[in-house]
């Protein structure tokens, strides 16, 4: 039985379309695939961009070669000891960073340089973290993910919380697991409630010390000083009157010369 003509054309039509769509398809995940860094993957974020996963891939460092159209990139899951200098600089896009669960422990000056004006979320839970340099955030404002660090609350935290930037609320993240001085009793509580507590009272004492001592020898080379000096007039003063001394009798041997001059 023949097949109607217009039913021929309207599936080739559909077949055609398919077509297209498979080679469209097929066509957009090459070029995702081809701007991807090699040991991750990409896709396209839906508000432009690529979301880059990098999860649970045991990378020791940072990827250096991931697209600078990067929206969201997921390192989560890995073996992230340090976030060296300038590690994200020419990712104008990212919004998302996500760096939890790893081995972080320090954060170097300028680590996320040129992400001020477009991170909007970071995520640094469940890593080593134990104290905070403001000069790696360089004033990053964005929402952060603070908790499931051991937090250790001293003076150099408590001054580096006032010097970030990041959104207030973040900073409830941080919570003290050791502190110093032990006896500020911040064991436990979020940072935000043990900051009535003085964690510098401790450097202001040894501040206070190194002062005293400071003074202390100043005040003994005063003294020095003054001795030496004292006893140098002494004996100058000594050997004037000496001299003083002496000059009587030279003068009656010069009377008495005189007086047999004239005799004569």
């Amino acid at each position: 039985m023949p097949l109607p003509g217009n039913w021929l054309l309207r599936h080739s039509a559909a077949t055609r379309l398919l077509l297209l769509s498979l080679v469209l398809m097929t066509f957009c995940i090459h070029r995702v695939t081809a701007n991807c860094s090699r040991s991750c993957y990409c896709s396209e974020s839906p508000e432009g961009g690529l979301a880059v996963r990098c999860s649970g891939l045991h990378l020791p460092e940072v990827p250096r070669d991931l697209p600078n159209d990067t929206r969201h990139l997921y390192l989560d899951y890995n073996r992230l000891t340090t976030i060296p200098t300038d590690a994200f600089l020419g990712l104008s896009l990212l919004s998302e960073l996500d760096l939890s669960h790893n081995d972080l422990a320090q954060l170097e000056p300028g680590a996320f340089r040129g992400l001020a004006e477009s991170l909007e979320f970071l995520d640094l839970s469940s890593n080593r973290l134990m104290a905070l340099n403001p000069l790696a955030f360089e004033g990053l404002r964005s929402r952060a993910n603070l908790t499931h660090n051991p937090w250790h609350c001293d003076c150099n935290l408590q001054t580096a919380m006032t010097l970030l930037d990041l959104e207030p609320a973040s900073l409830a993240g941080v919570v003290c697991r050791t502190s110093e001085p032990e006896e500020a009793g911040v064991q436990g509580l979020p940072f935000l409630l043990a900051a009535g507590a003085d964690l510098c009272v401790a450097v202001k004492k040894t501040t206070d010390v190194a002062m005293l001592v400071t003074m202390f020898g100043w005040f003994a080379m005063v003294i020095s000083y003054l001795v030496y000096y004292v006893r140098h007039n002494q004996e100058d003063a000594r050997r004037h009157m000496e001299y003083l001394k002496s000059l009587p009798s030279r003068q009656g041997r010069s009377e008495h010369s005189s007086t047999l001059s004239t005799v004569v």
